[in-house]
């Protein structure tokens, strides 16, 4: 008899996403598993229990857990959650640990080897099981969208023949996975396309969209990447520089989408409430930050606030989630490509192998300890954030593809001093 995977409903009311779909439901039993998805699992991203079956899973019900060998999660289990889980139970999901010590001792006091999906480090072997591409991928198209749906004009020109409407301006703040994603739904819909990031590369791939590049570009600029593809923070000197250029540039804007995260730190801000009052009324800006404290001055998350200028800033939670049927399907192949690597193809067994690149990057708890060097003996900060694992020894970061409207874009990398996030 195989080992068991469970995939459980998420219990998050902001959390329609679904860590499996029938796809890999299939694979998952082709590989040797048997497979429990809880009753209602994916009913929020349109994958109803039948299909699941169908796929051959077993529909169970929440308690089914305790028989599980590998738990496969969209958010980390809490406490009550854990109290079911057997005692070495693999537990893959996004942990989100910075700032959540606490969670993370919790992960390890139930003896569970936990992995966070959002250290997969930015190698080429590694790139089909990068969730924070997938789903920011998907927020940056969400991000247009939810921006066209506040703004009460047309995003292209049309030239009719009561007269021509011009076409609207938007400025993308972080040229990352949601950033170019966003840029390219953006020209898509006939808007006129600026955008920035402090990272020279980014310069490239915002032309190649079609886009126009909005940057302070002096020799700080230009050392401005890491090896491992991500923007370092920038000197005060240099974001005050590039805060001035783009104030002068925001005021002229309709559409701003903000994407900045620092790992392990608040979102910096970008938008001041003086940016936001220069817009002119019915103006719009996404942020895409707002979980992590945001990258606008007056941001709210989950609430659509409409400053006393008439500008709109759209604060949603969750964004990938507001696509949740796409968001799972990607997340549950992201899942499958990284938990294809545990098992031992002979045996059909997982095989958990503590010396792989990917294993050790990941690996949050494991043995009844805290394991990742990073939460070691670490105290507990403010931040709820994913900081990237660092690319394995002697292999090169994945090169970033072209940019394109299905692309697996380079990790959300943006503006002044935002390397890596969900945006």
């Amino acid at each position: 008899m195989g080992q068991t995977i469970f995939i459980p409903r998420e219990l998050d009311a902001n959390e329609p996403r679904v860590a499996a779909s029938p796809d890999t439901v299939k694979r998952l039993a082709g590989l040797g598993f048997n497979v429990i998805v809880e009753s209602g699992a994916g009913t929020a991203s349109r994958i109803p229990d039948e299909e699941f079956g169908k796929a051959g899973a077993v529909v169970g019900e929440a308690a089914d857990v305790a028989k599980a060998d590998v738990v496969l999660k969209v958010r980390r289990p809490d406490e009550a959650e854990l109290k079911a889980y057997r005692p070495g139970t693999a537990v893959i999901a996004i942990m989100d640990p910075y700032g959540n010590d606490a969670a993370v001792d919790a992960l390890a006091r139930a003896g569970a080897t936990a992995f966070s999906m959002e250290f997969m480090p930015r190698i080429t072997r590694a790139q089909s099981m990068d969730v924070l591409s997938s789903q920011a991928n998907l927020a940056g198209y969400q991000a247009v969208i939810d921006a066209a749906a506040e703004y009460d004009r047309a995003l292209p020109m049309m030239m009719t023949a009561a007269g021509t409407v011009p076409a609207a301006k938007a400025f993308i703040m972080g040229v990352g996975v949601a950033g170019l994603q966003a840029i390219a739904t953006a020209r898509r819909l006939g808007a006129v396309v600026t955008a920035t990031d402090v990272r020279p590369a980014a310069k490239e791939q915002v032309a190649s969209l079609g886009a126009k590049f909005l940057a302070v570009e002096d020799e700080e600029f230009k050392a401005a990447e890491t090896a491992g593809g991500y923007a370092k923070e920038m000197s005060k000197e240099y974001q005050a520089k590039q805060a001035a250029l783009t104030a002068e540039h925001i005021a002229k804007q309709d559409i701003v989408i903000t994407t900045a995260l620092i790992p392990g730190r608040p979102a910096p801000k970008l938008v001041s409430a003086a940016m936001v009052a220069s817009m002119k009324p019915g103006s719009v800006i996404v942020d895409l930050a707002v979980e992590r404290g945001g990258n606008v001055e007056g941001a709210v998350p989950g609430q659509v606030v409409t400053t006393a200028s008439g500008v709109k800033i759209i604060g949603h939670l969750n964004v990938p989630g507001r696509v949740a049927a796409s968001a799972s399907l990607l997340y549950a192949r992201n899942l499958f490509a990284f938990l294809e690597t545990l098992v031992d193809k002979t045996t059909k067994t997982l095989a958990i192998n503590r010396d792989d690149d990917l294993v050790k990057a990941t690996m949050l708890t494991d043995g009844g300890q805290v394991v990742h060097p990073a939460f070691i003996g670490k105290p507990a900060v403010m931040i709820a954030s994913a900081e990237p694992a660092k690319p394995a020894a002697g292999e090169k970061p994945a090169a970033p593809k072209k940019a394109a409207t299905s692309r697996k874009l380079a990790a959300p990398r943006s503006l002044a001093n935002k390397p890596k996030g969900i945006a």
